[in-house]
């Protein structure tokens, strides 16, 4: 099963949503009244009163329809396009990267069961994978920035969900009900969903309103304050939809399988007892259950 599959126009239509315009509120205001009017009129051709958006959907709307509004619209609207369709890559790149390294650990084997307490999922962190990642490792300045504030966010969102799954006595080991022999040696567990092993945190990942605060809260803190048209928030939401519908879609439908179960057969005394169940079993916590 591969990486979560993201769908990226939902992102972009999230943040068409938001009805941002350029320039700014704070940096434009009509021109009105007489004589001002009649010159900004007169200063514009009219060939270059009304353009056509060339990024559709449009990321940015413009203050006036003029061909000098709706250019800036153009290229600051595919700036954030990019760099929205670049992160997405990037955390799908993390995860495939996540998936080599996943493990089940510490996981008790009773009978067919296998029991894992909240935390038995071990993976590596997502942060160092999403800034390195071939899409978006060159970044530079205020992309570096808003590139950073991703990471962290998404990857505290993901730990936060593994570090809270657990196995709550899944049917794995349908060999161990009774198994002849004192020992049971390693056998891989019966592929299951990953969802099948919930965790207490999984809205941190299913929910957009989470990633997106955790995003926010990860970027720094003058750039917030320069940024009067919250035009942050909009990419960092128009990301975590995309996300947040990738992880819930993702989790119903990555196998976890081979998980190595073995453990002892006390009850086995042959020949008056040929068989019995494993008791007190546990599993071998190698990389690759989440790799399918």
């Amino acid at each position: 099963m591969p990486a979560p599959t993201f769908i990226k126009i939902l992102g972009n239509l999230a943040f068409f949503a938001k009805g941002l315009k350029l320039p700014t509120s704070a940096e434009w205001q009509q021109p009105s009244g007489d004589p001002a009017a009649k010159h900004y009129s007169d200063a514009l051709k009219p060939a270059d009163k009304v353009a056509i958006p060339t990024v559709i959907p449009p990321w940015f709307m413009p203050q006036n329809p003029n061909k000098y509004h709706q250019d800036s619209c153009d290229k600051i609207g595919k700036e954030f396009k990019d760099f929205h369709d670049a992160m997405i890559d990037a955390v799908g790149y993390a995860a495939n990267m996540w998936k080599l390294q996943a493990k089940f650990k510490d996981l008790k084997v009773m009978s067919v069961s296998a029991i894992g307490a909240p935390g038995c999922l071990d993976g590596p962190e997502l942060e160092n994978f999403i800034k390195n990642a071939p899409m978006t490792a060159s970044f530079t300045g205020n992309k570096q920035k808003y590139r950073d504030a991703v990471a962290k966010g998404v990857s505290k969102c993901f730990k936060d969900w593994q570090g809270k799954v657990m196995v709550p006595g899944l049917p794995l080991y349908p060999a161990f009900a009774a198994f002849p022999g004192p020992m049971a040696p390693p056998m891989p567990s019966v592929p299951v969903p990953l969802i099948t092993n919930p965790s207490a945190m999984s809205a941190n990942i299913m929910a957009p309103s989470q990633l997106k605060s955790e995003m926010v809260n990860a970027l720094d803190g003058g750039m917030k304050d320069k940024d009067k048209d919250k035009q942050h928030e909009a990419l960092f939401e128009a990301i975590a939809t995309v996300l947040s519908l990738g992880f819930t879609m993702w989790l119903p439908m990555q196998q976890v399988m081979l998980v190595m179960g073995k453990g002892p057969i006390p009850s086995f005394a042959p020949p008056f007892v040929p068989v019995g169940p494993v008791v007190g079993g546990d599993n071998l916590a190698v990389p690759g259950h989440c790799i399918a």
